[in-house]
């Protein structure tokens, strides 16, 4: 069982799931304030919302891909919303990335 690479990502693979979870419904959220903010209709909050959710689903297979073998750590309600915040802020990665 140890030596199952999906048991080794287990961590990642809860973090990961649960954040997207939480990324989703601040996407519909945020797609309904600045649908509204904006004056638009249905249309403009779906077309917003399907643009954050585009953006959060890309971030969450990015950093699956690029810190999943790191992370050890116990799953824990700080480490959600480390992968949460991480979520949206994921083009930072690879500004990091160029700087060196």
């Amino acid at each position: 069982m140890h030596n199952d690479p999906l048991w080794n990502l287990r961590h990642a693979i809860a973090g990961v799931a649960l954040a997207l979870l939480l990324a989703v419904l601040l996407a519909a959220a945020l797609g309904r304030v600045v649908g509204d903010w904006l004056g638009g209709g249905y249309g403009v909050r779906v077309s917003i919302y399907g643009g954050l959710l585009l953006y959060v689903v890309l971030g969450a297979a990015v950093l699956f891909l690029r810190v999943a073998q790191h992370e050890t750590r116990a799953l824990s309600p700080a480490r959600v919303a480390l992968w949460l915040a991480s979520l949206w802020a994921w083009p930072l990665l690879f500004a990091a990335r160029r700087a060196r």
